[in-house]
């Protein structure tokens, strides 16, 4: 099976503490490796992570608040003092062009990567991971901010020995597969009758927002949801004064999503310790973690 992970590089939110640096997560998708949000020594977390900046191979940026973004010239000038000659593409919220404009060039170095600016502008499908698609949608924070979601589309799980006791076997399987069906020794071969459905994996990465529809429309069936969940709910008034949420909204949204299993992070620096994070999540939904810098969580099996 194809290695799919979440491999985090910071958990702070607006400011980093001695154990949590700005936020920077990396989401190895078979050969792509997702960089999200890179937030100030990104650079720096990929070495102590043991995971080659250069294998970034596409950037997604979800709003230009500097604890998201401001790793980013760093990263940009590493892809290019490592020589990366393929198009790396990088989303962002239209609106902040100037901030991203800045950020790019923010000091000089030779422009050997190619870089593909993907301003966003609306809901839906913008852009490709391989066989599967990347997909965003609108959040609500105090600037525009957007949640990504990586869909892999539904396919069927063939079960070989039974095709191969028909003699369907080695490029005819192929032809199963494009065609739906064909013919063997006079009889109607249907793919449903040989195989079950599998369904696509799915991971959703929703940062900064208060409680909104375009958060449960990104973590709907998901088997992964990254979720922010700045403060606990004793502090529910500045969840809501800042556009942030609690850890209970968080468990809230996967149990309502119906999501197979929920990482918490971006959390204040007020709170040296995250296990009531958790403790407040579970009131809501029950396979819940909560990350601290460098833990890697492999995709839940399908």
């Amino acid at each position: 099976m194809s290695q799919r992970e979440l491999i985090v590089l910071g958990t702070a939110s607006q400011a980093p503490t001695r154990r949590r640096n700005h936020n920077g997560y990396a989401v190895r998708w078979d050969d792509r490796l997702v960089l999200f949000d890179p937030g100030e020594g990104t650079q720096r977390q990929f070495t102590l992570a043991g995971v080659a900046a250069a294998r970034v191979t596409d950037i997604c940026i979800t709003h230009f608040h500097g604890d998201h973004c401001l790793g980013l010239p760093g990263i940009l000038q590493r892809l290019c003092g490592d020589g990366v000659t393929r198009e790396v593409p990088i989303y962002f919220p239209s609106d902040g062009s100037r901030f991203f404009e800045r950020l790019r060039y923010a000091s000089a170095y030779e422009p050997v990567t190619p870089f593909v600016e993907v301003p966003l502008d609306g809901n839906g499908a913008v852009g490709e991971l391989g066989r599967s698609e990347l997909i965003v949608h609108k959040l609500d924070h105090r600037i525009t901010s957007y949640g990504y979601r990586i869909q892999e589309p539904d396919g069927r799980r063939l079960d070989a020995e039974k095709l191969a006791a028909i003699g369907v076997q080695g490029p005819t399987v192929g032809e199963l597969v494009r065609q739906g069906s064909l013919e063997v020794d006079g009889k109607q071969v249907k793919i449903e009758d040989f195989s079950e459905e599998r369904r696509g994996q799915s991971l959703a990465f929703v940062m900064d927002t208060r409680w909104c529809e375009g958060a449960q429309v990104l973590a709907d069936g998901v088997d992964m949801l990254v979720c922010e969940s700045t403060f606990l709910e004793t502090e529910a008034h500045l969840a809501e004064q800042h556009a942030h949420m609690t850890a209970r909204q968080a468990g809230r949204l996967a149990r309502l999503a119906g999501a197979k299993h929920l990482v918490l992070t971006h959390f204040s620096a007020r709170y040296p310790d995250v296990s009531a994070f958790v403790d407040e999540a579970r009131l809501e939904f029950e396979s819940v973690e909560a990350v601290v810098d460098f833990d890697r969580v492999s995709m839940p099996p399908r």
